[in-house]
């Protein structure tokens, strides 16, 4: 290793502070912390300042940091997810992943790439970052909404597709003809279902009952649910499978416990920690020289990911019954590549199956795709709304499953159009029903919808911020339009939205402060409700009303 600086210690002190500034700077240019992190790596790599380069300490760490991210997305297996979006999330999942994997296939050959190299590249353009995507809707509190549900369901699918790719691969990279292949693809199978076969013995027989023993120390806990993942990423590496499928099964195993999300929240940040010197270490290993002749094919298999993958899935959607808005925001979750793309694209470097430009292609796409799409999300009812006019063939003439089943005549005679049915929109909902009045509730996640379907007042599934299905509401029988839903952007934008129908009526919107109080009355609220401060100053009044 050549390195400006005498010791390893000093080496990662660099590294560590150069992140933290190149993070906070790319955070500030709200871009993922992946972008920053790959910067950060080819800033003190070779091609740039020659302080640091790929070493023993951070190749360990970035091993490390895999195996936990493999982990944790085992130990947040969600079925209940895929069970409850029914077809559609393994439909759009396994319907974007072929669709991506077969033309990009294709252009990859078209560029002049060797088959082997092509399958590589196309397979890497398929898988999306569950990381990313959950973050970014997380951020926007859409993951409750029905294309947020969507997106996780088909993400889920996609982190399953690429752990039996990674099998598939090392298989292949341990066979040398097609005999000794079969004979290879055999063995995996034998000896995979051995190992699943185990764990599901320890799942059903030791791991639940020992969690409960370790759980009466938190420490504890999170140290063997560390020591698991590495312990069977090397009895998975050892099988020959790899320590990827070996950490993703370790999580898997504990998915099922009472502990999963107690582990799972612990180990966040330590996984991010460790996947900081994984990305620092790619960085670091490309070559600036030679990514210059990647740059048209990387911006050509970009727009690829960019454009051609939320059209496959507003495709798919449209034609099981979606709405072409649910498409269209569920489709932006896949336009970019994933860090298992790139870890993908590291494991056919170690067997030699890509090359250093390969892996620098793929890598300069990541840079590309998770940047714009990025921006994309962030901006996703803007971009909505600019495009709508042309979304009309991603969309049936009725969008049957985004109906529920209590759009009755009761709409026809209602007061109050209510958006937000949680814990406090549905409590104003029943105190109206009780002094008479007519209620139709309004929400974007479908499990409350469905839930509160069996109250007395109707309920429809929809977005505030959604211009169109503002349309479909009896605006012109309702007197109030109230919104529980506490989000400024979200009340301004039906705000917006009502003044563009011309609502007669008057609105209440919720906030969290009274700072907000006068912006929202000039965007035309009558009343803004503000739920603490309104509680603590009526029951001032109520606690004091006899000293007065």
């Amino acid at each position: 290793m050549i390195s400006t600086f005498s010791d390893v210690f000093t080496e990662i002190a660099v590294l560590l502070l150069l992140a933290a500034v190149i993070g906070a700077i790319g955070v500030r240019l709200r871009q993922p912390l992946i972008v920053a992190f790959i910067a950060v790596g080819i800033l003190v790599g070779p091609s740039v300042l020659g302080w640091v380069s790929a070493n023993d300490q951070v190749d360990l760490l970035a091993k490390l940091g895999i195996a936990l991210l493999l982990f944790v997305v085992g130990l947040k297996l969600d079925l209940h997810i895929i069970r409850t979006m029914g077809p559609v999330a393994l439909a759009t999942g396994l319907g974007q992943v072929i669709f991506t994997s077969v033309v990009g296939y294709f252009i990859a050959i078209a560029l002049g790439m060797a088959p082997v190299t092509a399958l590589y590249v196309a397979v890497a353009l398929t898988f999306s970052s569950t990381i990313i995507i959950v973050k970014l809707l997380s951020d926007k509190r859409e993951v409750d909404a029905l294309h947020g549900r969507i997106a996780i369901g088909f993400l889920i699918i996609q982190d399953i597709v690429v752990v039996l790719v990674m099998i598939g691969l090392t298989a292949l990279g341990e066979a040398g003809d097609a005999v000794s292949l079969g004979r290879e693809a055999l063995e995996v199978l034998v000896k995979g279902g051995l190992f699943i076969a185990v764990i599901g013995l320890l799942m059903r027989y030791v791991l639940t009952p020992l969690l409960h023993q370790l759980a009466r120390s938190p420490e504890l806990l999170v140290l063997f649910a560390i020591a698991w993942a590495v312990a069977l990423g090397a009895a998975g590496a050892h099988l020959g499978f790899s320590k990827e499928v070996g950490a993703f099964l370790a999580g898997v195993s504990l998915a099922s416990t009472p502990y999963r999300e107690a582990i799972g929240a612990r180990l966040v940040s330590l996984r991010d920690f460790l996947l900081l010197f994984f990305f620092i270490d790619l960085g670091a290993g490309l070559e600036l020289g030679t990514l210059g002749a990647q740059v048209m094919p990387a911006i050509l298999l970009s727009l690829f990911v960019l454009i051609g993958n939320p059209l496959i899935v507003m495709a798919i959607l449209g034609f099981m019954g979606y709405r072409k808005r649910t498409g269209f925001l569920a489709g932006l979750t896949v336009a970019q590549i994933s860090e298992f793309s790139l870890i993908l694209g590291a494991l056919g470097l170690s067997l030699g199956h890509i090359d250093a430009d390969t892996m620098g292609l793929i890598t300069l796409v990541g840079l590309i795709t998770i940047s714009a799409s990025t921006y994309m999300i962030l901006y996703s009812h803007i971009l909505y709304e600019w495009v709508a006019p042309w979304l009309g063939i991603f969309e049936r003439k009725q969008a049957h499953r985004e109906k529920t089943g209590n759009q009755t005549d009761v709409e026809n005679n209602i007061d109050v159009i209510l958006f937000g049915m949680g814990r406090f929109g549905s409590g104003i909902a029943q105190e109206l029903q009780q002094r008479g009045r007519r209620v139709l509730g309004v929400d974007f996640d479908p499990d409350l919808v469905r839930r509160q379907n069996g109250n007395d007042y109707a309920v429809r599934y929809g977005d505030a911020e959604d211009p169109e299905f503002l349309a479909t509401l009896p605006l012109d029988r309702a007197s109030w339009v109230l919104s529980s839903v506490r989000d400024l952007s979200i009340s301004f934008a039906l705000l917006h939205g009502l003044r563009e129908y011309g609502y007669k009526g008057k609105v209440a919107v919720t906030t969290h402060s009274r700072k907000n109080t006068e912006a929202l009355k000039k965007a035309g609220a009558d009343y803004v409700l503000v739920p603490y401060a309104d509680a603590a100053a009526e029951a001032v009044d109520h606690l004091f009303r006899e000293d007065q």
